[in-house]
């Protein structure tokens, strides 16, 4: 019988770089920028989505804002949080988006984009869904879904972010 290191940090490979007009990426969970290249072209417009989803959020109480966009079944969606005073009735943005769309009868999650207000250049646990959103995307995941983290922008007006892999994000994801 084999034991985990309950102490050892789960190691990822470094991430691929890269850049395509006026953006740059840190791609996680690739072998190779080949698999999502001929997608990156709607992937500024959705984080630029998710920004201008973002300035709607209802966060009185975190002041922690959010916006998220996506793409279902091949349609635009977006969502913001929406605080509630009990917490509990709170909604998160990806969560959101994903309600809008299901309810107008989508069903395949391809690619997600999330913007916060973390500061540019700030860890990534920061700016990544919490597990509840993670497991809800789970639900409607294609294979391939990617996650879109919002970076901010760089000195030179490039726009920052991080491509994800959704299996490298929640890579044990509950199934029934």
């Amino acid at each position: 019988m084999s034991w985990v290191n309950r102490n050892a940090v789960m190691e990822t490979p470094p991430p691929l770089l890269f850049e395509s007009s006026g953006t740059r990426w840190r791609c996680f969970g690739f072998d190779n920028v080949d698999e999502f290249a001929a997608r990156s072209g709607s992937f500024a417009d959705l984080l630029i989505r998710a920004r201008l989803a973002r300035e709607n959020a209802y966060a009185p109480y975190s002041k922690f804002r959010v916006g998220a966009a996506l793409l279902m079944d091949g349609e635009l969606f977006s969502g913001t949080n929406v605080e509630n005073a009990s917490y509990g009735g709170t909604l998160c943005a990806e969560r959101t988006a994903i309600a809008t769309a299901v309810a107008t009868g989508r069903r395949k999650l391809e690619v997600i984009a999330v913007s916060t207000d973390a500061a540019a250049g700030s860890a990534m646990d920061m700016r990544t869904p919490c597990g509840l959103c993670r497991q809800v995307m789970s639900e409607f995941a294609t294979p391939d879904l990617i996650v879109l983290l919002d970076g901010g922008n760089d000195e030179d007006g490039s726009l920052l972010g991080e491509v994800i892999r959704f299996e490298a994000l929640l890579p044990w994801r509950f199934r029934l």
